[in-house]
């Protein structure tokens, strides 16, 4: 690797990590944002917005964040294909990171109404786009200053920066709490992440500033090959949309379900369901992501040599056929009392049909007030399992716990509920059983060394997946289009089907009464991509990158090797 590769390379990611880090902070902080900036009490004790300006504003910050990247992946990666990818990348380090330290600085609903939270939306619409431009961007810069069989590991380090990012997030945060106290962490400590976004910022430009621009794009301006209307030409060309739309679906799709899997709803699972206090779940996550993101580089090392394809569809289908042992080792390590209740004590809810409904609230604004669904968020919450019995048109939902009936008309119904759900065995909130950490070396106890193996476990898995995506991704599309065609499909996949995990795993869980059923999701997406890809991608390992001019349709003849 020359002087100048290295350089790319780490110019490239560590831009690259501080863009995740910035993303990722409003995520870890949300519930301390929400509590300034939409839910805050007047001088008169009440809300100063009403319950419907509330949710307007929750249902716009979760679209930023999630919903708002492709199009991001749209307006940057035409402009990418249009002036270089240099610039374009350069562009969006400053306004992901100019967004966050904003944040960091924003006055609170109770200090200036409801401006606060309309400027909140503007940041964050502004990172989406942001976010949505710079994957596409540091991993085709990276690729075409690659050289020949090694793009899948130069790539590779790309891949790390959304875990390292991820990883810092929750760092900083961590040293923010231990160093401020409670507290003074609710009050002002939570800006401090966002403020520090700005020495993070500063480092990026002055990186990236230096940098040239790729050898495959000033071999396509040399000889005036470019693309005058990249996104006509991408997405308006059914040979070009169909490899569009195959990477999706036998690459990505698959790829991001595996990664939210092993990252976040992990997370999700442990603080949610199992009940583990957050600090010993995000140390847990922590201890996972350092032991098993080495194998970023080792699956890129390895796509160079056996191929993309057999590692990124070989992760979705190990990641398939142990998903349900993995969280269910997790659970009766994490929570041991816990795990036993769902083994040994029954629990039934009775209720009219038509009045269970599927409970999918990605953004937390929903309301869903008939009894059997009061029922069955309640449950869902204490994470009890339970079996759904039809009852009588019209009548309200009733509860039997080991023979014990109480109806959701009962006074204080979810506390009644709670106390009876404790008095027939699962366990009550002090639960002494369930994992704890005091700081994080106490990862060398029994009981949490498992976890983390199975945590570490998972990281591998989104390693497979996810090492050689960026390789495989840049070779699908010729140079003309490339910036533009392959940020789409992977921010519709990662923003998308991988951002609405958790949300819809926990709907899945309420309507079924049991808290493995949620990965199902993950597991029959990542199947069907396995069948996908296996089928209609090809492999790609020994494209020439720079030869290609025009997209490749799955089953043509490989572009003539550089020698």
């Amino acid at each position: 690797m020359t002087r100048e590769e290295r350089r790319v390379i780490v110019a490239s990611s560590l831009g690259t990590v501080f863009e995740w880090y910035d993303f990722y902070l409003y995520g870890s902080l949300a519930t301390f944002i929400a509590a300034k900036f939409f839910t805050v009490l007047g001088a008169d004790g009440q809300p100063i917005f009403d319950e419907a300006t509330r949710n307007i504003f929750a249902l716009l910050a979760f679209a930023a964040g999630f919903l708002v990247r492709p199009f991001g992946a749209l307006v940057f990666g035409r402009l990418g294909d249009l002036v270089g990818r240099k610039y374009t990348f350069l562009i969006t380090i400053v306004i992901m990171g100019a967004s966050t330290f904003v944040v960091g600085i924003l006055p609170t609903a109770e200090q200036i109404g409801i401006l606060a939270p309309v400027i909140l939306i503007v940041l964050r619409c502004l990172q989406g786009l942001a976010l949505g431009g710079e994957y596409g961007g540091a991993a085709t810069y990276v690729a075409e200053h690659a050289p020949h069989g090694r793009r899948g590991f130069y790539t590779s380090f790309i891949q790390v920066t959304a875990t390292g990012g991820l990883f810092l997030s929750l760092i900083v945060i961590l040293g923010t709490q231990a160093i401020t106290g409670e507290a003074a962490f609710r009050e002002w400590g939570w800006r401090v992440p966002f403020l520090v976004s700005i020495l993070l910022l500063a480092i990026s430009v002055w990186i990236r500033s230096r940098m040239q621009e790729s050898p495959a794009f000033q071999k396509m301006k040399a000889e005036g090959t470019g693309s005058k209307a990249p996104l006509t030409e991408a997405f308006g060309q059914w040979k070009n949309a169909k490899v569009a739309l195959l990477a999706l679906f036998g690459l990505v799709a698959g790829q991001a379900v595996v990664w939210y899997t092993g990252q976040f709803y992990a997370l999700f699972f442990l603080g949610t369901v199992l009940k583990v206090d957050s600090y010993s779940a995000n140390l847990l996550i922590a201890w996972g992501l350092l032991l098993g993101s080495g194998g970023f580089v080792f699956f890129g090392w390895l796509s160079d040599k056996i191929g993309r394809k057999p590692i990124i569809l070989g992760g979705c289908l190990l990641a398939a056929l142990t998903y349900f042992p993995l969280f269910k080792l997790m659970s009766a390590e994490a929570n041991p009392a816990l795990h036993a209740a769902h083994q040994n004590i029954t629990v039934v809810v009775q209720a009219d049909p038509a009045n269970c409904s599927f409970q999918f609230n990605p953004t937390g604004t929903a309301r869903f007030t008939n009894s059997c669904d009061i029922a069955k968020a309640a449950l869902a919450r204490l994470s009890v399992n339970y079996r759904v019995e039809p009852a009588p048109a019209g009548s309200p939902a009733v509860v039997s716990i080991a023979g014990t009936a109480i109806s959701s008309t009962v006074p204080n119904f979810p506390q009644a509920l709670g106390a009876a759900i404790t008095a027939a065995g699962y366990p009550a909130a002090s639960n002494p059983t369930v994992v704890k950490m005091a700081h994080p070396f106490d990862v060398f106890r029994e009981q949490t060394g498992v976890l983390v193996l199975v945590l570490a476990m998972l990281v591998i898995y989104v390693t497979m997946v996810y090492g050689p995506i960026a390789a495989a991704l840049v070779e699908l599309f010729p140079t003309r289009i490339r910036y533009t065609s392959m940020s789409l499909p992977y921010h519709i996949g990662n923003g998308w089907f991988g951002g609405l995990l958790p949300a819809t795993s926990f709907a899945m869980i309420a309507q079924t009464g049991d808290v493995y059923f949620g990965l199902w999701y993950p597991i029959v997406i990542a199947l069907a991509t396995v069948v996908i890809g296996a089928l209609f991608i090809p492999e790609t390992k020994d494209r020439d990158i720079f030869a290609d001019d025009a997209a490749p349709v799955p089953g043509a003849r490989p572009a003539t090797l550089r020698r």
